[in-house]
Protein backbone atom coordinates (compact mmCIF):
# COMPACT_ATOMS: atom_id res chain seq x y z
CA UNK A 1 0.00 0.00 0.00
CA UNK A 2 2.89 2.79 0.67
CA UNK A 3 3.99 2.16 -2.54
CA UNK A 4 0.59 3.40 -4.13
CA UNK A 5 0.92 6.99 -2.29
CA UNK A 6 4.01 8.45 -3.93
CA UNK A 7 2.75 6.59 -7.57
CA UNK A 8 -0.75 8.83 -7.23
CA UNK A 9 0.92 11.87 -6.15
CA UNK A 10 3.62 11.78 -9.19
CA UNK A 11 0.46 10.81 -10.99
CA UNK A 12 -1.35 13.87 -10.09
CA UNK A 13 1.54 15.97 -11.33
CA UNK A 14 2.05 14.07 -14.18
CA UNK A 15 -1.93 15.11 -15.14
CA UNK A 16 -1.49 18.86 -14.26
CA UNK A 17 2.32 19.10 -16.01
CA UNK A 18 0.39 17.86 -19.36
CA UNK A 19 -2.75 19.62 -18.96
CA UNK A 20 -0.73 23.07 -18.52
CA UNK A 21 1.43 22.31 -21.22
CA UNK A 22 -1.42 21.58 -23.49
CA UNK A 23 -3.32 24.80 -22.48
CA UNK A 24 0.09 27.05 -23.64
CA UNK A 25 -0.60 25.71 -27.48
CA UNK A 26 -4.54 25.59 -27.28
CA UNK A 27 -4.41 29.22 -26.39
CA UNK A 28 -1.45 30.32 -29.26
CA UNK A 29 -3.29 27.95 -32.00
CA UNK A 30 -5.47 29.94 -34.97
CA UNK A 31 -9.10 30.09 -35.27
CA UNK A 32 -11.94 31.11 -33.59
CA UNK A 33 -12.42 31.39 -29.86
CA UNK A 34 -14.60 27.99 -30.19
CA UNK A 35 -12.34 26.31 -32.67
CA UNK A 36 -13.63 23.60 -34.45
CA UNK A 37 -12.39 19.78 -35.03
CA UNK A 38 -9.45 21.05 -37.58
CA UNK A 39 -8.37 22.66 -34.13
CA UNK A 40 -7.27 18.85 -32.64
CA UNK A 41 -5.33 18.52 -36.09
CA UNK A 42 -3.51 21.54 -35.60
CA UNK A 43 -2.89 20.39 -31.98
CA UNK A 44 -1.57 16.86 -33.27
CA UNK A 45 1.33 18.78 -35.07
CA UNK A 46 2.31 20.42 -32.39
CA UNK A 47 5.59 18.81 -30.32
CA UNK A 48 4.50 20.31 -26.76
CA UNK A 49 1.04 19.26 -26.98
CA UNK A 50 1.59 16.01 -27.79
CA UNK A 51 4.41 16.00 -24.96
CA UNK A 52 1.03 17.07 -23.17
CA UNK A 53 -0.69 14.45 -24.47
CA UNK A 54 1.51 11.64 -23.25
CA UNK A 55 1.96 12.89 -19.63
CA UNK A 56 -1.87 13.30 -19.08
CA UNK A 57 -2.16 9.36 -20.18
CA UNK A 58 0.62 8.40 -18.52
CA UNK A 59 -0.48 10.80 -15.25
CA UNK A 60 -4.02 8.70 -15.81
CA UNK A 61 -2.79 5.13 -15.72
CA UNK A 62 -0.63 6.01 -12.73
CA UNK A 63 -3.40 6.89 -10.88
CA UNK A 64 -5.16 3.74 -12.19
CA UNK A 65 -2.16 1.62 -10.87
CA UNK A 66 -2.21 3.40 -7.34
CA UNK A 67 -5.50 2.34 -7.13
CA UNK A 68 -4.81 -1.18 -7.38
CA UNK A 69 -2.50 -0.65 -4.66
CA UNK A 70 -4.66 1.44 -2.22
CA UNK A 71 -8.37 2.45 -1.24
CA UNK A 72 -9.47 5.08 -3.13
CA UNK A 73 -10.29 6.81 -0.23
CA UNK A 74 -6.50 7.23 0.22
CA UNK A 75 -5.88 7.55 -3.46
CA UNK A 76 -8.49 9.72 -4.51
CA UNK A 77 -7.05 12.69 -2.33
CA UNK A 78 -3.57 12.68 -3.62
CA UNK A 79 -5.23 12.83 -7.32
CA UNK A 80 -7.12 15.96 -6.76
CA UNK A 81 -3.90 17.49 -5.69
CA UNK A 82 -2.62 17.56 -9.62
CA UNK A 83 -5.22 21.04 -9.33
CA UNK A 84 -3.02 22.79 -6.69
CA UNK A 85 0.36 21.39 -9.42
CA UNK A 86 -2.10 22.81 -12.12
CA UNK A 87 -2.12 26.18 -10.60
CA UNK A 88 1.61 26.69 -10.06
CA UNK A 89 2.56 25.30 -12.95
CA UNK A 90 0.05 27.63 -14.73
CA UNK A 91 1.71 30.59 -12.96
CA UNK A 92 5.07 29.59 -13.86
CA UNK A 93 5.03 29.22 -17.47
CA UNK A 94 2.49 32.70 -17.87
CA UNK A 95 4.61 34.32 -14.97
CA UNK A 96 1.82 35.34 -12.93
CA UNK A 97 1.88 34.81 -9.01
CA UNK A 98 -0.13 32.56 -7.58
CA UNK A 99 -2.46 34.19 -5.28
CA UNK A 100 -4.09 33.12 -2.01
CA UNK A 101 -7.48 33.50 -3.18
CA UNK A 102 -6.42 30.81 -6.20
CA UNK A 103 -5.19 28.21 -3.62
CA UNK A 104 -8.11 28.54 -1.42
CA UNK A 105 -10.58 28.37 -3.87
CA UNK A 106 -8.35 25.23 -5.19
CA UNK A 107 -8.37 23.45 -1.87
CA UNK A 108 -12.15 24.28 -2.17
CA UNK A 109 -13.03 22.49 -4.97
CA UNK A 110 -10.30 19.43 -3.94
CA UNK A 111 -12.35 19.38 -0.57
CA UNK A 112 -15.39 19.00 -2.45
CA UNK A 113 -14.46 16.28 -4.56
CA UNK A 114 -13.06 14.40 -2.38
CA UNK A 115 -15.83 14.14 -0.52
CA UNK A 116 -18.66 13.24 -2.84
CA UNK A 117 -16.59 10.16 -4.01
CA UNK A 118 -15.57 8.83 -0.63
CA UNK A 119 -19.42 8.94 0.45
CA UNK A 120 -20.35 6.58 -2.95
CA UNK A 121 -20.70 3.62 -2.61
CA UNK A 122 -17.67 1.29 -4.28
CA UNK A 123 -18.69 -1.75 -5.13
CA UNK A 124 -15.96 -4.60 -7.74
CA UNK A 125 -19.20 -6.48 -9.74
CA UNK A 126 -18.83 -6.28 -13.43
CA UNK A 127 -20.47 -3.77 -15.12
CA UNK A 128 -23.06 -4.56 -17.92
CA UNK A 129 -24.94 -2.19 -21.12
CA UNK A 130 -26.92 -2.77 -23.50
CA UNK A 131 -25.81 -0.87 -26.64
CA UNK A 132 -28.95 0.78 -27.34
CA UNK A 133 -28.38 2.28 -23.60
CA UNK A 134 -25.10 2.91 -24.47
CA UNK A 135 -26.05 4.81 -27.87
CA UNK A 136 -28.80 6.82 -25.84
CA UNK A 137 -25.97 7.90 -23.29
CA UNK A 138 -23.60 8.93 -25.51
CA UNK A 139 -26.31 10.64 -27.91
CA UNK A 140 -27.12 12.81 -25.04
CA UNK A 141 -23.76 13.72 -24.04
CA UNK A 142 -22.49 14.82 -27.56
CA UNK A 143 -25.39 16.67 -28.62
CA UNK A 144 -25.64 18.80 -25.08
CA UNK A 145 -22.01 19.52 -26.02
CA UNK A 146 -22.09 20.35 -29.74
CA UNK A 147 -25.23 22.52 -28.35
CA UNK A 148 -22.75 24.25 -25.81
CA UNK A 149 -19.72 24.39 -28.39
CA UNK A 150 -21.95 26.28 -30.96
CA UNK A 151 -23.17 29.11 -28.38
CA UNK A 152 -19.64 29.20 -26.47
CA UNK A 153 -18.25 31.98 -28.25
CA UNK A 154 -20.80 34.23 -27.07
CA UNK A 155 -20.10 33.78 -23.22
CA UNK A 156 -17.97 35.94 -20.99
CA UNK A 157 -14.08 33.66 -21.39
CA UNK A 158 -15.01 32.79 -17.53
CA UNK A 159 -18.23 31.15 -18.74
CA UNK A 160 -16.76 30.03 -21.36
CA UNK A 161 -14.21 28.05 -20.00
CA UNK A 162 -16.47 26.37 -17.36
CA UNK A 163 -19.44 25.68 -19.92
CA UNK A 164 -16.48 24.07 -22.41
CA UNK A 165 -14.66 22.15 -19.30
CA UNK A 166 -18.31 20.74 -18.19
CA UNK A 167 -19.04 19.27 -21.36
CA UNK A 168 -15.61 18.28 -21.88
CA UNK A 169 -15.80 16.31 -18.59
CA UNK A 170 -19.23 14.53 -19.07
CA UNK A 171 -17.54 13.38 -22.51
CA UNK A 172 -14.77 12.10 -20.51
CA UNK A 173 -17.10 10.53 -17.80
CA UNK A 174 -19.03 8.53 -20.18
CA UNK A 175 -15.85 7.59 -22.07
CA UNK A 176 -15.05 6.39 -18.58
CA UNK A 177 -18.08 4.63 -18.35
CA UNK A 178 -18.26 2.54 -21.15
CA UNK A 179 -14.64 1.96 -21.15
CA UNK A 180 -15.26 0.16 -17.92
CA UNK A 181 -18.01 -1.77 -19.45
CA UNK A 182 -15.61 -2.84 -23.00
CA UNK A 183 -12.55 -4.05 -20.73
CA UNK A 184 -15.23 -5.92 -18.06
CA UNK A 185 -16.54 -7.46 -20.96
CA UNK A 186 -13.17 -8.43 -22.46
CA UNK A 187 -11.77 -9.66 -19.54
CA UNK A 188 -10.42 -13.36 -20.45
CA UNK A 189 -11.02 -13.17 -23.99
CA UNK A 190 -9.67 -9.39 -25.58
CA UNK A 191 -11.57 -10.45 -29.16
CA UNK A 192 -14.33 -8.09 -26.95
CA UNK A 193 -12.66 -5.45 -27.52
CA UNK A 194 -13.57 -4.98 -30.93
CA UNK A 195 -17.33 -3.54 -30.61
CA UNK A 196 -19.85 -0.91 -31.10
CA UNK A 197 -18.96 0.31 -27.50
CA UNK A 198 -15.01 0.80 -27.90
CA UNK A 199 -15.69 2.61 -30.91
CA UNK A 200 -18.35 5.05 -29.23
CA UNK A 201 -15.73 5.46 -26.46
CA UNK A 202 -13.24 6.57 -28.36
CA UNK A 203 -15.56 9.05 -30.43
CA UNK A 204 -16.64 10.64 -27.21
CA UNK A 205 -13.62 10.65 -25.88
CA UNK A 206 -12.19 12.45 -29.26
CA UNK A 207 -15.07 14.92 -28.93
CA UNK A 208 -14.64 15.38 -25.29
CA UNK A 209 -10.88 16.34 -25.90
CA UNK A 210 -11.96 18.99 -28.33
CA UNK A 211 -14.41 20.86 -25.69
CA UNK A 212 -11.54 20.46 -23.29
CA UNK A 213 -9.30 22.01 -25.65
CA UNK A 214 -11.19 25.12 -26.25
CA UNK A 215 -12.00 25.63 -22.52
CA UNK A 216 -7.99 25.85 -22.05
CA UNK A 217 -8.09 27.93 -24.81
CA UNK A 218 -10.42 30.50 -22.70
CA UNK A 219 -7.03 31.87 -21.19
CA UNK A 220 -8.60 30.77 -17.98
CA UNK A 221 -7.19 27.18 -16.98
CA UNK A 222 -7.46 26.92 -13.57
CA UNK A 223 -11.10 27.30 -13.94
CA UNK A 224 -11.17 24.86 -16.82
CA UNK A 225 -9.05 22.36 -15.12
CA UNK A 226 -10.95 22.51 -11.61
CA UNK A 227 -14.18 21.73 -13.86
CA UNK A 228 -12.66 19.06 -16.00
CA UNK A 229 -11.39 17.74 -12.58
CA UNK A 230 -14.47 17.82 -11.06
CA UNK A 231 -16.79 17.07 -13.58
CA UNK A 232 -15.05 13.59 -15.41
CA UNK A 233 -15.20 11.40 -11.89
CA UNK A 234 -18.62 12.69 -10.55
CA UNK A 235 -20.54 11.82 -14.14
CA UNK A 236 -18.79 8.85 -13.86
CA UNK A 237 -19.68 7.96 -10.53
CA UNK A 238 -23.23 9.32 -11.70
CA UNK A 239 -23.47 6.46 -14.54
CA UNK A 240 -22.16 3.85 -12.24
CA UNK A 241 -25.04 4.65 -9.90
CA UNK A 242 -27.79 5.32 -12.53
CA UNK A 243 -26.99 2.51 -15.49
CA UNK A 244 -24.64 0.10 -13.75
CA UNK A 245 -26.49 -0.64 -10.51
CA UNK A 246 -23.52 0.37 -8.17
CA UNK A 247 -25.97 2.76 -6.25
CA UNK A 248 -25.76 6.30 -4.61
CA UNK A 249 -25.71 7.26 -1.10
CA UNK A 250 -28.37 5.64 0.95
CA UNK A 251 -28.78 7.35 4.32
CA UNK A 252 -30.17 10.80 4.33
CA UNK A 253 -27.03 11.74 6.42
CA UNK A 254 -24.63 11.01 3.73
CA UNK A 255 -26.67 12.12 0.75
CA UNK A 256 -26.52 15.61 2.06
CA UNK A 257 -23.28 15.16 3.30
CA UNK A 258 -22.51 14.50 -0.93
CA UNK A 259 -24.75 17.46 -1.18
CA UNK A 260 -23.00 20.04 0.54
CA UNK A 261 -19.59 18.31 -0.57
CA UNK A 262 -20.36 19.17 -4.34
CA UNK A 263 -21.57 22.63 -3.46
CA UNK A 264 -18.00 23.31 -2.01
CA UNK A 265 -16.56 22.24 -5.05
CA UNK A 266 -18.86 24.62 -6.73
CA UNK A 267 -18.08 27.55 -5.20
CA UNK A 268 -14.14 26.69 -5.86
CA UNK A 269 -14.90 26.36 -9.52
CA UNK A 270 -16.53 29.68 -9.86
CA UNK A 271 -13.72 31.02 -7.47
CA UNK A 272 -11.59 30.44 -9.96
CA UNK A 273 -13.53 31.82 -12.42
CA UNK A 274 -13.93 34.77 -11.03
CA UNK A 275 -9.87 34.93 -10.41
CA UNK A 276 -8.36 38.01 -12.65
CA UNK A 277 -5.40 35.91 -13.57
CA UNK A 278 -6.11 35.12 -17.13
CA UNK A 279 -3.34 34.35 -19.91
CA UNK A 280 -2.71 36.95 -21.63
CA UNK A 281 -2.10 35.33 -24.76
CA UNK A 282 -5.99 34.50 -24.98
CA UNK A 283 -6.92 38.15 -25.36
CA UNK A 284 -5.87 38.23 -28.81
CA UNK A 285 -7.22 38.38 -31.78
CA UNK A 286 -7.36 34.91 -34.27
CA UNK A 287 -5.87 36.84 -36.87
CA UNK A 288 -2.90 38.05 -34.44
CA UNK A 289 -2.57 34.33 -33.39
CA UNK A 290 -2.28 33.25 -36.54
CA UNK A 291 0.50 35.49 -37.24
CA UNK A 292 2.35 34.58 -34.23
CA UNK A 293 2.39 30.82 -35.20
CA UNK A 294 3.78 31.62 -38.15
CA UNK A 295 6.81 33.37 -36.28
Amino acid sequence: MLWAVPVAVVGAFSLALGSALQERDAVRAPGARVARAGFLLYLFGRPRWLAGGVLVVLGACMHMTALSGAPLTVIQPLGVTGLLFAIVLWSAFTHRAVSPYQIAAGLAVMAGLTGVLWLFPHVDDAPAMDTGTALALAGGVIGAGVLLHLTARWFPSPVRAIVLALAGGAAMGTTSGLARVVLAGAHGDWSQLISWLTLLAAGTAVFGALLVQNAYRSGHFAAAYATLLVTDPVVGVGIGAVMLGEGAPETPFAQFGALLFALLAIAGTFGLARSRDRNPEAAASPRSARIRTKE
